[in-house]
């Protein structure tokens, strides 16, 4: 039996970030060897880099694919970019699985598509639990992060970590396979 503390933040939001990097610290110190992040600028990306720096992880943080704003706009800055490889880390930009396709589709059809649902019904669990399963598949997909492993996915509301789960891997053509195994932290909705 594991038994684990999980921590419920009075509202979602960046205040909660330095509180989800003390957990991910922690699950470095218990040995987890996989860990995701998202992060839109580049700079939520920064700072778990910086608290994994040196301790022989595999840290992949995703950030938006290039046009998700606007055609042609890179959120994520590049000086970002570069302090997380230089402290080890790797990079991905990549398309949300739940959003761009399907998005575009329902709103110009008027209707809804499968990873839509899928995505709302992540919501029930909150946004940050959305992501965390997202960014796994997508560094999976990407190569970034082996099937089947405890990943420490990390999440967030729009900006900054609300969210801390162990997520098993998997592609997202094996989505059905994929396991939220553990939460440590979300916000309270």
């Amino acid at each position: 039996m594991i038994k684990r503390e999980t921590w419920y933040f009075d509202k979602p939001g960046p205040e909660n970030t330095d509180a989800c990097l003390d957990l991910l610290d922690k699950a470095a110190g218990l040995g987890f060897k996989h860990f995701v992040a998202p992060s839109t600028t580049g700079i939520s990306g920064v700072l778990g880099a910086r608290r994994l720096a040196g301790k022989g992880v595999n840290y992949v943080v995703v950030g938006h694919s290039v046009g998700f704003k606007a055609p042609n706009v890179d959120e994520f800055l590049e000086e970002h970019r570069q302090e997380i490889v230089a402290l080890g880390g790797q990079v991905l930009k990549a398309t949300i699985l739940t959003h761009s396709l399907e998005t575009a589709i329902a709103l110009e059809y008027k209707g809804s598509a499968p990873t839509l649902l899928i995505a709302n019904t992540l919501r029930r669990l909150g946004q940050g639990i959305k992501v965390c399963v997202e960014i796994v598949m997508e560094a999976v997909d990407a190569g970034m992060i082996p099937e089947i492993q405890e990943v420490v996915a990390l999440g967030g509301t729009a900006r900054g970590l609300d969210t801390l789960a162990i997520v098993k891997s998997a592609a997202s053509k094996r989505f059905l396979q994929l396991v939220v195994q553990e939460i440590w932290a979300k916000p309270r909705l």
